[in-house]
């Protein structure tokens, strides 16, 4: 039977909020799944419907619940993994990463020219402002949005070719960018921060204003170390893992002392 402990220090909302999240985790209600009502829940747990609504809005922030606005309360669902930043986006061979391709859905949402934001003007070495081929997607699984991003290439690169056209590709867009512009990405640097998410990015992963993101700035050079493309990807926080493997590089022999050292 649910309870909240009156004399636990921790406030009943967080109470509650614990035992909701332990349910949702041993699968108690499945990704897509519809909570009971707040009214119901505070019914549940014998507390008002405001403390039922802070529980709802913490979890909400964690990423494990998204509300529809008439619909009600449901289970976000399980967290999305990224795997070594955007290098699953090379593959294996160069290609799609196939595990990547079979679980998430890119949509192309708009391809133009627009204004360089501060930290693509700052990649490629151009002012803030500059006029930059860009072209936008979302990517979604099982229906929900996982990622917005954005492709960016110079004027000069792109104009007029297949980059600065809104049609999908049948293959990886690097390998597109590689043969338009007869440069082959070489390098690439990743840099990830944390932050809040603008409004457009809350709307369009559908989370809270007040949830905080994972942010990706990828930059790919050519063998000259010239920018070829900087792209942006932004993930909810709650619900992505970052997950790198790596080998750990074996310890390096101890160096012969000097021949000319005299010890002792």
């Amino acid at each position: 039977m649910p309870q909240v402990n009156p004399g636990a220090a921790e406030v009943p909302h967080r109470q509650i909020a614990d035992q909701l999240r332990e349910r949702i985790r041993r699968g108690d209600w499945a990704p897509g799944e519809r909570l009971p009502a707040i009214p119901a829940i505070a019914e549940m747990y014998g507390v008002a419907k405001q403390t039922v609504q802070r529980t709802v809005d913490q979890l909400r922030v964690e990423g494990l619940l998204i509300t529809k606005p008439g619909s009600g309360t449901f289970v976000r669902g399980t967290r999305r993994r990224l795997n070594r930043l955007a290098r699953g986006r090379y593959g294996g061979q160069r290609g799609y990463h196939a595990d990547l391709a079979a679980r998430y859905r890119q949509q192309l949402t708009e391809v133009g020219r627009a204004p360089a934001p501060p930290e693509v003007a700052d990649a490629f070495g151009v002012a803030d402002g500059t006029e930059l081929v860009v072209r936008r997607h979302v990517v979604r699984t099982d229906d929900s949005p996982v990622e917005v991003g954005a492709s960016w290439f110079r004027v000069a690169d792109a104009a007029g070719t297949s980059l600065d056209r809104a049609e999908p590709f049948g293959r990886p867009l690097y390998q597109e960018a590689e043969e338009v512009t007869g440069r082959r990405y070489t390098w690439a640097r990743d840099v990830l921060t944390a932050r809040q998410p603008s409004r457009d990015e809350a709307q369009t992963l559908r989370i809270r204003p007040d949830t905080p993101v994972l942010h990706l700035l990828h930059v790919a050079y050519d063998a000259e170390r010239r920018p070829i493309e900087v792209a942006q990807a932004t993930w909810p926080g709650p619900v992505t893992t970052l997950t790198e493997e790596y080998r750990v590089p074996a310890p390096a022999p101890d160096p012969d002392p000097d021949p000319g050292l005299v010890l002792g």
